[in-house]
């Protein structure tokens, strides 16, 4: 069986000679026979000849474009599996190609691992293989009844249908995909559905969040480490890379990695081998890269807080989720669709909204996204029962204008004017005493994350503390009502 996987015969299309020949050496080596074109007329003429299972094509051609070969052999030997290869600039050519119906892509320079584990992947599929994963995904958010399955995704908007197009894309390749997005967009969602829809999907899906790891652990929770590497250490312990071996490794908010650490990632990156803490030697792994950060990225290589080489080793397939202001008609499909899971997992009656709490709904702004809207409809069903959300069930946040939502007195100040001089701010905080500083603390963070949008990078610098603070501050508030007040 894995003779006749390795000795499937290979047509490479490439106009550059050396870079033919290297392809022929390393394909030879793990015994695909090879035949080279280096124009598109020399391909066709192959083609003609013998009925090639795969197809390294480069798509810049000195006789026309390698697109117009792909759809050719989409629409007479849909059966051949297409691995497009393009240069770094071009990647939208090479999405609009896994569009067309590419198997997987390359972007130049690659090294010899990432080639044949593309060929790997694109030899070992049974027949109808692609074509089925791409039946699954057809109705990612787009199905009827049950929009909590797999892939996680509601609503219809044309901007979630571009996600979900994006997705059936890129999920069968192997590329490395940078997500981007407000807190609360979705974006581990979409990372789980690109993983769900690739030929990876029967292996490991492992999530790790940079934000939430001191500093100090996160090379060992990434990379793994010995017994007696560390004080603590007291056993081996494989890293987040070790146990995606075969599938996905998913790193949110990765612009919080220590530039340190960000070097070793580059490295792994570079040449798909991992070394533990205290191991004298590197390992080999065979994992897919997705990463996520609400931050700016180029923002962050400007100010030298992540490495420029290390984000475009990662930046090969951009993908960037909405904000939910953007896609209004998906707040009430979303809210119907939780409010009936909440309901059935807490034994409520609710089954659907009274009019003007949809209206409430529909008009928020919802700075925190889709993670927001979440929180509020379990908050209604765990602290009320139906059969109709009323609009006073709906938390005090929600009710008020975007303008003082989540906010008392506090909300009118942000941002904080400067004083008087001689002026302190002791006549602004007096109406807040008898308040909990848990409760204000919350409220003006909340508050400025309001103010700006969305954006806990520009929260983050109004407070003036790290983003990753207020992530994690966000993380515990998840879900938990605010006390009431006296």
């Amino acid at each position: 069986m894995l003779m006749e996987t390795l000795e499937k015969p290979v047509l490479v299309v490439e106009d550059t000679a050396l870079l033919s020949l290297l392809y022929e050496s390393v394909l030879g080596r793990a015994g695909h026979p090879v035949t080279i074109a280096s124009t598109l007329a020399e391909a066709r003429a192959h083609l003609a000849q013998e009925r090639f299972p795969l197809v390294l094509l480069d798509l810049q051609l000195p006789d026309g474009d390698g697109l117009d070969l792909l759809e050719e052999l989409r629409a007479r030997r849909p059966e051949a599996r297409v691995i497009v290869i393009t240069a770094n600039g071009s990647i939208n050519r090479a999405v609009e190609a896994m569009r067309a119906g590419a198997f997987d892509f390359l972007v130049k320079p690659f090294d010899e691992a990432r080639l044949m584990t593309a060929v790997r992947n694109a030899v070992s599929l049974p027949p109808r293989a692609v074509e089925a994963t791409l039946e699954t995904a057809e109705p990612v958010g787009e199905q009827q009844g049950d929009h909590h399955g797999e892939l996680g995704f509601i609503g219809r908007s044309e901007a979630m249908r571009g996600i979900y197009r994006m997705v059936r894309s890129i999920g069968r390749s192997t590329a490395t995909v940078f997500i981007t997005g407000e807190s609360g967009t979705g974006k581990e969602v979409c990372a789980r559905a690109i993983h769900a829809v690739s030929t990876r999907a029967e292996k490991p899906f492992v999530p790790l969040n940079c934000a939430a790891i001191p500093r100090d652990l996160l090379e060992s929770e990434v990379f793994g480490h010995l017994k007696g590497a560390f004080t603590g250490a007291l056993s081996d312990k494989p890293g987040a890379a070790a146990v995606a071996n075969g599938g996905t490794l998913f790193l949110d908010e990765i612009c919080e990695m220590d530039l340190s650490l960000q070097t070793k990632l580059l490295r792994f990156l570079q040449t798909a081998m991992i070394q533990p803490v205290g191991a004298a030697r590197p390992v080999p792994v065979d994992v897919r890269i997705v990463c996520a950060t609400n931050r700016d990225p180029e923002e962050e290589v400007r100010a030298g807080r992540f490495r420029e080489d290390l984000y475009y080793r990662l930046h090969v397939v951009p993908i960037h989720m909405p904000p939910l202001r953007d896609r209004p008609e998906d707040i009430m499909e979303i809210a119907d669709s939780v409010l009936a899971r909440d309901a059935r997992e807490e034994g409520k009656t609710f089954t659907g909204f009274h009019p003007e709490a949809a209206r409430i709904l529909r008009t928020r702004h919802w700075p925190g996204n889709v993670r927001q809207l979440l929180n509020a409809i379990r908050n209604v069903v765990v602290l009320h029962d139906g059969p109709i959300v009323l609009p006073d069930m709906l938390p005090p946040d929600i009710h008020r204008p975007a303008a003082s939502a989540g906010l008392r007195p506090v909300a009118q100040v942000v941002p904080i004017p400067v004083p008087e001089q001689g002026q302190g701010l002791r006549h602004r905080v007096e109406p807040l005493v008898g308040t909990s500083l848990a409760d204000v603390e919350r409220e003006l963070i909340e508050a400025t994350i309001e103010h700006c949008d969305g954006s806990i990078p520009r929260a983050a610098k109004i407070l003036a503390v790290s983003p990753s603070t207020i992530y994690r501050k966000l993380e515990t508030w998840s879900g938990a009502p605010r006390r009431a007040q006296a």
